[in-house]
């Protein structure tokens, strides 16, 4: 969770939600609110602790890997790169991390979301095939979904085919905090398709890491992934359930 050190960071980044709603106000405005979040009377009292406290340590910005973009829905709620710290394989991980946590009075006051690390590339070569996008993963504290996902788009940009796990009950995204596991996504990508775009997500708070990604054309083995996404029978008829997370990094 946020300090009361990291309290402009907070007031900047409230300050940009509500006027993404329609809503201005002045940083002063916002370093007001966040003060009385932390339980104090005015930004003057706050900003005494602030003097009073030596600066801790800032992190190691994270360097975006080359050839990835970073998108999503809230974007600005994470921080995704490479993670210098977290080797994989012969190379490194990406982590995306929320910059709050669950029980974060800002996080909490502003509408949660996702972020990704993604490519995008030519589908010409996967026309008519069946793809496998296969990558490791790695969780901490993440209370919502760390995921892979594959989409397949057609010339006007509609999705053609598409998957992001989270409507597996066996073998789907992670949550809360777990070791490095293997995810494997296979798809069939109609001979309509233009482009292919693919990568990772964290929905919600925590930190998700991946490394190891792989993009081909699937193998037999691989097809039984697709079977397993088929329901046996019919689920979910009184549609008393409903979908979590439907509809991501679309």
């Amino acid at each position: 969770m946020r300090t009361f050190r990291d309290a402009k960071a907070m007031a900047k980044s409230l300050r940009e939600e509500l006027g993404r709603r329609g809503t201005a106000l002045s940083h002063g405005d916002c370093l007001e609110i966040v003060a009385r979040l932390f339980g104090l009377d005015n930004w003057n009292v706050l900003s005494a602790r602030l003097a009073a406290s030596p600066e801790p340590a800032t992190a190691v910005p994270l360097e975006r890997p080359a050839g990835w973009i970073v998108s999503g829905s809230k974007p600005h709620l994470y921080e995704a790169g490479i993670d210098p710290a977290t080797p994989h394989g012969g190379g490194r991980a990406a982590l995306i991390r929320c910059r709050y946590a669950e029980d974060d009075p800002i996080y909490a006051a502003m509408e949660k979301g996702f972020a990704t690390l993604m490519q995008s590339i030519a589908a010409a070569p996967y026309r008519g095939k069946r793809v496998c996008l296969s990558a490791e993963l790695r969780s901490r504290d993440v209370v919502g979904a760390a995921t892979l996902w594959l989409r397949a788009d057609a010339a006007t940009g509609r999705s053609v085919a598409f998957d992001n796990m989270e409507e597996r009950s066996v073998d789907g995204p992670l949550t809360g905090t777990q070791g490095w596991t293997g995810r494997r996504i296979v798809l069939d990508v109609p001979e309509t398709a233009e482009s292919l775009h693919f990568g990772f997500y964290l929905r919600g708070s925590g930190e998700a890491w991946a490394g190891g990604f792989e993009l081909r054309e699937a193998s037999p083995e691989d097809g039984e992934a697709a079977r397993a996404r088929i329901s046996p029978a019919p689920v979910n008829l009184d549609f008393a359930e409903p979908s979590r997370g439907a509809g991501t990094a679309r």
